[in-house]
């Protein structure tokens, strides 16, 4: 069931440059949820992402005991300034360490990151190999919504190969999670695959935020026309290119 009745403006999460400081120079551009992490949360995304930043890749270093005071006064910046959703995006290979930051005063949304990959990740079974086993991820899924009293989102990563998207998606809905953050990424094209949007819109009722190719007013209301509920937009924030006012955005009701 949708969650919402307004198309929302998120900015996606990206590891190594979505801390408060970026986020609160990105807000006045529209969002209306703004994401912080991608952040590795127990022993071993950790140790991933230490090697992930050995070979120069960007990305957050934060000690495990540190994570979550670090989170909170990222939020506290974030909600000091502006009137936003606050999302924190978390790669785990358990579902404790989610459970845990869930628990964060003022963090709105948890965001369960089956996305990333990074070779480091993909290695521990994390990120979008999470994707290829269904029946972990359901188990892993539905410890995470019964424990977690807050919105959550699940992010992931469209047609990866050995994957049922459409599968995973109506699995999100079934367990009740409030939005699928869907990286639309079309293998081979410079553009997002609409039309997975629109089959997944067919056969879900969950809040889908669409993401991927959205740079301009064009391609985000193209995506809120396949059928996505809301947009997210990372690469464009990051290099300062967005040119256009995110309240343009076409709105659903």
């Amino acid at each position: 069931m949708i969650q919402e009745s307004y198309s929302i403006k998120v900015l996606a999460p990206m590891a190594g440059v979505c801390d408060s400081e970026f986020i609160n120079r990105i807000i006045p551009f529209g969002f209306d949820m703004v994401t912080l992490g991608g952040y590795n949360t127990d022993k071993e995304t950790i140790e991933a992402g230490k090697k992930i930043l050995q070979r120069g890749r960007k990305e957050f270093d934060i000690k495990e005991e540190e994570l979550i005071n670090h989170i909170q006064e990222e939020v506290e910046v974030i909600k000091s300034k502006y009137d936003v959703l606050v999302s924190a995006n978390l790669r785990s290979t358990t579902p404790d360490p989610i459970i845990e930051i869930s628990k964060i005063k003022n963090l709105d949304v948890i965001e369960i990151n089956c996305h990333c990959r990074q070779k480091e990740m993909l290695d521990i079974s994390c990120g979008q190999a999470l994707l290829k086993n269904i029946e972990f991820l359901e188990n892993y899924l539905k410890e995470i919504r019964k424990k977690v009293k807050k919105k959550i989102s699940v992010k992931i990563r469209a047609n990866v190969e050995n994957v049922d998207t459409i599968a995973i998606s109506k699995l999100i809905d079934e367990l009740r999670y409030d939005y699928l953050h869907i990286d639309s990424m079309k293998p081979g094209f410079p553009y997002a695959d609409l039309d997975l949007i629109k089959k997944i819109a067919i056969e879900t009722g969950i809040y889908i935020i669409g993401n991927n190719s959205i740079i301009n007013i064009e391609s985000a209301n193209k995506m809120i026309n396949a059928g996505a509920s809301g947009i997210s937009i990372g690469r464009v924030a990051m290099h300062k290119n967005i040119n256009f006012d995110l309240k343009a955005i076409k709105t659903i009701y």
